[in-house]
């Protein structure tokens, strides 16, 4: 995909952010199959690629390896793919130059959660999130009112507190829907 050319709003990748543990995979994998679409999980697919869990990518390599790692994948699938559900890492939207790239060629949908109730989450969270290691609940409620600025910078915040997957799914399909009527001309 040439930068200088603009993609149809209905032709533009979907970012998924937020706070690990909100849902973002989850609820991708439903927007993808009800837009018929290929939902990609970065970690996942960096796990892949380098055949080991973040877990152990962030013991091996370190953090700023795996942040490297993550920033060039995001922007290569940024600026050459489209039609593509993308669930970001939580921290992945913490680095600026993969906020501008998701910004300015995508569409950014910020899943908000409440920390109330995503403390819920955390004993399922714990093995596997390595910035959740050797956390106080304390530190961990900072870290996540830390991103919510950043996490601010997008094209629509979804509260997804008391809802299943699948509605949270809708209302962005919904939300969709309302933007490729207003933002596609009509033939």
């Amino acid at each position: 995909m040439h930068k200088d050319k603009q993609l149809p709003f209905k032709e533009k990748n979907i970012i998924l952010i937020g706070f690990m543990g909100v849902g973002k995979t989850t609820i991708g994998i439903h927007i993808a199959k009800k837009l018929n679409r290929d939902f990609i999980d970065v970690d996942q697919e960096i796990e892949k690629q380098y055949d080991m869990p973040v877990t152990q990518i962030f013991k091996t390599m370190g953090e700023q390896k795996f942040r490297q790692m993550e920033k060039e994948f995001i922007v290569d699938l940024c600026c050459n793919s489209r039609l593509k559900i993308i669930s970001l890492g939580g921290g992945a939207f913490l680095q600026e130059e993969i906020r501008n790239v998701c910004l300015s060629t995508s569409i950014v949908f910020f899943l908000d959660l409440s920390f109330n109730l995503w403390k819920d989450r955390l004993h399922l969270l714990m093995d596997n999130r390595p910035v959740l290691q050797n956390k106080t609940l304390e530190e961990i409620e900072q870290l996540y009112y830390s991103r919510q600025g950043i996490y601010a910078l997008n094209h629509s915040k979804v509260n997804t507190d008391y809802l299943k997957p699948e509605e949270v799914a809708d209302n962005i399909l919904h939300s969709l829907k309302l933007n490729w009527e207003i933002n596609e001309p009509i033939n």
